[in-house]
């Protein structure tokens, strides 16, 4: 290893030895990997609504319609709460996208990894959360509120997270 390089964690490492970029998408990681792949089908339903949107014309129109209803379909299928309009970054991967629930006023970063029943909402009126990008969050963990998440921070399974994370930080349990 030369002077100038900087050992990076495994989690921020591709197999390939590629680190994972919290600023550039990775659009690889959104791509169907078999026929049945109800987490990328839905995140793909949603992309394509977002891109169709903002055309007009009649073609326009019919695949947002027909979008919306995949939408639905899918929404079904996984039993998540991704509104279409979410602002979510490219590159997110949801292997269990079972009971995932996201305000559609988040803002979720670049090449984010989401497991199951996680909560990304409002207390009450307040500001809604900012995730980084590369962010881990674990199955069933909740993030509620006016907080900030920075780039490349992990967060624990069942963690509630009212208070803002450092980039490269772990919150566990209540924060």
């Amino acid at each position: 290893m030369s002077a100038n390089s900087i050992e990076l964690p495994d989690a921020m490492m591709r197999s390939s030895g590629i680190p994972i970029s919290a600023d550039v998408p990775d659009w690889t990681r959104e791509m169907p990997q078999t026929f049945w792949d109800p987490g990328r089908k839905l995140l793909a339903t949603i992309r394509g609504y977002q891109k169709w949107c903002g055309k007009t014309g009649l073609v326009a129109r019919l695949c947002c319609k027909l979008h919306v209803l995949r939408h639905r379909f899918w929404s079904v299928v996984t039993g998540a709460d991704i509104p279409l309009s979410c602002q979510i970054g490219g590159g997110l991967l949801i292997p269990h996208p079972n009971g995932i629930v996201i305000h559609p006023q988040a803002v979720v970063g670049v090449n984010c990894l989401i497991f199951q029943q996680v909560t990304i909402g409002s207390r009450s009126s307040d500001r809604l959360p900012v995730i980084g990008g590369h962010v881990d969050i674990g199955a069933g963990a909740k993030i509620l509120g006016n907080v900030v998440i920075g780039d490349h921070a992990r967060i624990g399974a069942n963690a509630v997270v009212t208070k803002n994370v450092p980039a490269f930080g772990t919150a566990i349990g209540f924060q």
